[in-house]
């Protein structure tokens, strides 16, 4: 059975639009697009006239590199937001087909499914943040199509071992596509499930430079997959999704000099994250630090609603995970500079009255 056994019939038939850019590329007097013959009269403007290519073959090769992975396999997004989105709509009939996720965990798996009328299927974390592997397959229906399992997890930063992820592939074999998102990898230093697609064709990754790579205002995602899953999702992605100018911000990122910075980078966050994870633990008021894999803490908080309003109002803004599912005393602490970070410490020391 293939994959694509799993997908919309509607979207394996259609015929994909197709763009001024993919019918033709190269020349020199380009006349075919509709573009103005003219850039704009802005700083850095051109080139913008023109529209950019759906995926730049360059920025393809060098997230594959990166990812260790085949140009075949990837598909650049608009963050993962958009892979997200993509995989709901080419895999899940409106008021037909579910999505599985297991909260507390990113919020976007089920919007995107409630967007498309799916349902959503819920097995949640065990109080500690560990998946339930049996209690996750045992809530598979025959109607699932995506089950998305979030590592290191958003709240929670716990992670999902490689054994974990290869069993639930194994079972969701021609029943449903795994979804691993890998948005907090690099904090990790995890083995990616991308590892598996060679042996699994169920299984999809996403991965983004939102994160360890400072680009979150650049909005570039990556969804790696079986190369007939991105060639179904190119049919259904928009004709230009990607603006050249975060184009180029993403090139210059994965450089050698981009490179070089990122790991220094990377490795200043990791040790702020071991320093906050111990300074926190000892602050009064603090029940607990979650364990995490990714560049931020949860924190559990005697007073969740007054710490948030301490921090707020000395101008540190943290994020309110109390309605997530068994965070109810629980606020979201991203690791920032040495600097941002012992503001935090100073603040929740002082203990001001909300």
């Amino acid at each position: 059975m293939s994959v694509l056994d799993l997908a919309r019939e509607d979207i394996r038939a259609m015929a994909p639009y197709s763009s001024a850019r993919m019918e033709a590329s190269g020349g020199t007097v380009l006349l075919n697009a509709n573009e103005s013959s003219r850039p704009p009269n802005i700083p850095g403007g051109d080139g913008l006239n023109r529209y950019p290519d759906p995926q730049p073959r360059a920025l393809v090769n060098a997230l594959a590199e990166l990812y260790d992975s085949d140009a075949s396999r990837v598909l650049v997004t608009r963050g993962s937001d958009e892979a997200i989105d993509l995989l709901v709509r080419a895999f899940c009939r409106a008021g037909r087909d579910a999505v599985l996720i297991s909260p507390p965990t990113f919020g976007m798996y089920a919007v995107s499914a409630r967007i498309q009328g799916a349902a959503v299927i819920e097995s949640p974390l065990e109080p500690s943040g560990a998946l339930d592997a049996d209690r996750l397959l045992a809530a598979v229906t025959p109607d699932t199509r995506l089950v998305f399992v979030c590592t290191p997890n958003n709240p929670t930063g716990n992670l999902v071992d490689i054994a974990t992820l290869r069993r639930l592939a194994t079972e969701l074999a021609g029943r449903a596509v795994l979804v691993v998102d890998e948005a907090y990898a690099e904090f990790s230093g995890a083995r990616s499930a991308a590892t598996l697609i060679d042996e699994f064709d169920n299984v999809a990754v996403l991965r983004t430079l939102s994160k360890a790579w400072s680009l979150a205002g650049a909005r570039i995602g990556t969804l790696i997959a079986h190369q007939d899953v991105i060639g179904l999702l190119r049919r259904i992605i928009p004709p230009y999704p990607l603006p050249s100018p975060c184009v180029d911000a993403a090139l210059a990122a994965l450089s050698y000099e981009g490179r070089r910075l990122q790991r220094h980078h990377l490795q200043e966050i990791l040790g702020e994250r071991s320093r906050m994870a111990v300074e926190l633990a000892r602050l009064p008021g603090v029940r607990e630090v979650l364990p995490s894999h990714a560049n931020f803490l949860a924190v559990r908080f005697d007073d969740p609603a007054g710490t948030y309003r301490r921090l707020y109002a000395a101008g540190i803004v943290v994020r309110d995970i109390t309605r997530y599912p068994g965070l109810g005393d629980a606020l979201r602490i991203t690791v920032g500079t040495g600097n941002e970070n012992d503001r935090v410490l100073a603040v929740l020391r002082a203990g001001v009255p909300a």
